[in-house]
């Protein structure tokens, strides 16, 4: 070949996997191209979608696009989950989850086909403290008083039901660690979403709902309408001081446990949207509304970590309740 025109072979070659670069790094700087999706894996009205509509328009404002808050229930949040995995990859669709959909479920459901590393954690949101709730016409007025009046019900042949947002939830977790941790046999009893189980709860269809705590349970106690127990807390809390702590029972009192909130994309989303979603989500935590509206619902409003510490904290936490489960021999169905 001419050397001469060998050479500019090579220098057209050479300019055009230099404008190459630069147009798919301006790719990823456009992000986001269109609205972007959060999919809350629960009926509209419970926790989880208040969560959302809290953060999605400030979000937006900080993204340069609408922020959709989509309710996609079932599953124990498998459903949704799927959505987002069968999605491209490109941060336009964003699961708002926790360990109860993206880890637990995956070990308690058998069908689910999706790992917990199927998913990378841009952010934590909030956490949420656990509030345990008895139908007000259950005959007790504290946890040591709700466990032996559930083991009477078991010796009695009539075990007392708790509710859950699904097999394989956080929640149905909990009520079988109950069980266990007290040796009490209880009835799960799923749903498909916080709000139809915390509706039958107040019908008094349920005896026990162990739940994410929310403003509007301070007044349904005071209605009369259910109880609440404790929280499943080693203190009690600025606010919530007219609850006691579940560390002051006799039965159950390391029993504490609470559960965080944060926004996942898939695994293989490019780095550089990863990393824009990133620094948004944690530039929305520092809006007044938006911390406002959280504490509102006695949300723990998350300190912001880098990315780095974030991809630990959701692989310490994966190694956490993977442990749990397995503790309590917490079986595939």
């Amino acid at each position: 070949m001419n050397p001469t025109k060998r050479s500019t072979l090579l220098g057209l070659s050479a300019l055009g996997a230099g404008m190459a670069l630069p147009a798919a790094a301006s790719a990823q700087q456009a992000y986001p191209t269109r609205p972007v999706s959060i999919v809350v894996p629960y009926p509209a009205g419970g926790l989880s979608d208040i969560i959302a509509r809290t953060v999605n328009a400030s979000l937006g404002g900080r993204l340069g696009q609408s922020v959709i808050v989509e309710n996609v229930a079932g599953g124990s949040g498998s459903i949704g989950a799927t959505k987002v995995l069968t999605a491209q990859a490109d941060g336009h669709q964003l699961f708002q989850g926790s360990p109860n959909e993206l880890i637990l479920a995956p070990l308690a459901i058998s069908s689910i086909r999706f790992r917990s590393e199927d998913f990378r954690l841009v952010q934590m949101i909030a956490t949420a403290q656990i509030a345990f709730l008895a139908r007000a016409g259950l005959p007790v007025s504290s946890v040591d008083e709700f466990v032996e009046h559930a083991r009477k019900a078991a010796a009695a042949g009539k075990p007392l039901t708790y509710a859950s947002v699904g097999v394989g939830s956080f929640y149905h977790l909990l009520g079988e660690h109950l069980s266990k941790t007290t040796g009490v046999p209880m009835v799960h009893v799923p749903y498909k979403g916080g709000q139809p189980a915390e509706q039958d709860l107040l019908a008094g269809e349920v005896d026990l709902f162990l739940a994410p705590y929310g403003r509007r349970y301070d007044d349904f106690a005071k209605q009369g309408k259910l109880k609440v127990l404790a929280m499943l807390n080693k203190d009690r809390r600025e606010g919530l001081k007219g609850f006691p702590a579940i560390a002051e029972s006799k039965l159950v009192r390391d029993f504490t446990f609470d559960i965080w909130t944060g926004y996942f994309v898939k695994k293989d989303t490019p780095e550089a949207v990863v990393q824009r979603l990133h620094r948004a989500i944690t530039d929305t935590l520092t809006d007044p509304a938006v911390r406002a509206g959280l504490d509102a619902h006695s949300l723990v409003i998350a300190d912001p970590l880098p990315l780095e510490a974030v991809g630990k904290a959701y692989a310490d936490g994966t190694a956490k309740f993977r442990a749990i489960a397995k503790s309590i021999d917490f079986q595939a169905q």
